[in-house]
């Protein structure tokens, strides 16, 4: 998930859109029709559009719309701040924008905006996009505390990832200074809401899961009892190719591959070849893995990750059981 540079100029006030040449009753019409969709009152997307976007994008273009009718303290926070962040919010119900202010003054959350009142100091709050929000650490902080395990962990393993991911290297030194800089600031929280979740989640957290789905099955995995897997294994190939593999499951001679769509019905990551090229690929890359490693290969999807029962009964039909 990414947040489109182009997403800002599809959310339309009602005065941009009368100034554009709308009507009011047009907007009505529109609106009634479907073919308008309202964030919220007096800001619209293009129904087609919105129906193109990913839900956290669809959230973002909700975030625009409140950002730009917003006045006062409050920030941008939570899942509101994630988005600004492209961090997945994985299995959650993106309905209202949440905002932080510290202000201990009395404030009201309108329909479709939740406010939070915490302590806000100034390193917590940056911008993103030009929408003011919380700081990445603070809306990780924010988020491990008060949303389920498996999103907590897919928001964490992004939020490393980002920290270290350096083209093609890994700065292990950045994600060293992330975990101590995150525990330093669980360990300060005492006992607040959450926290006990949070600082499981934060030393769980692993950058190198490369999608939510990875990170799921992480979690899954350990609550089926299998070892912790090794991450993005390289397999040496043909030639002087190299092949990296999702998941190392060692304690049951196993390799695993959480399988996203995206690389199949995705043309961009597809680079151009087509769906029988892709498919013949892994099929020839996974069949080269089986015959130099000697270890079962399976495969997975994002069906198979709603609960660890699932995956358990996934893994169950490749002959692959915890040890």
């Amino acid at each position: 998930m990414s947040t489109s540079p182009v997403l800002p100029q599809l959310v339309q006030s009602r005065v941009m859109l009368l100034r554009s040449g709308w009507t009011d009753r047009r907007i009505a019409d529109a609106v009634q029709s479907g073919a308008l969709f309202p964030l919220r009152r007096g800001w619209f997307i293009d129904a087609a559009e919105r129906e193109t976007l990913w839900s956290e994008q669809q959230h973002y273009a909700h975030v625009i719309a409140v950002a730009r009718d917003a006045s006062g303290p409050a920030i941008m926070s939570h899942s509101s701040a994630a988005v600004l962040w492209n961090l997945p919010l994985h299995a959650m119900r993106l309905v209202r924008v949440h905002m932080t202010t510290a202000a201990p003054t009395r404030i009201s959350s309108a329909p479709d905006v939740f406010r939070h009142v915490a302590p806000l100091p100034a390193s917590d709050i940056t911008v993103r996009a030009g929408i003011r929000c919380t700081s990445l650490a603070r809306t990780v902080f924010d988020l491990i505390r008060s949303v389920p395990a498996p999103a907590a962990v897919a928001v964490a393993d992004a939020a490393e990832r980002q920290m270290a991911e350096r083209q093609w290297e890994w700065d292990t030194d950045a994600v060293v200074a992330w975990r101590r800089a995150m525990v330093k600031r669980l360990g300060q929280a005492g006992g607040a809401r959450g926290v006990r979740q949070a600082r499981w989640v934060a030393d769980f957290a692993d950058g190198r899961a490369q999608l939510p789905g990875e990170s799921i099955s992480r979690l899954h995995l350990r609550t089926l009892g299998f070892a912790d897997p090794g991450l993005q294994i390289p397999v040496d190939g043909p030639g002087r190719r190299r092949y990296f593999v999702d998941f190392e499951l060692a304690d049951v001679r196993c390799f695993g591959e959480f399988d996203g769509k995206g690389k199949y019905i995705d043309e961009a990551q597809r680079s151009g070849r087509t769906l029988e090229q892709v498919l013949l690929a892994e099929k020839q890359r996974e069949d080269w893995i089986r015959g130099r490693t000697q270890w079962a290969f399976a495969r997975w999807g994002s069906e198979h990750i709603t609960t660890p029962a699932a995956l358990a009964a996934r893994l169950a039909s490749f002959h692959i059981t915890p040890p």
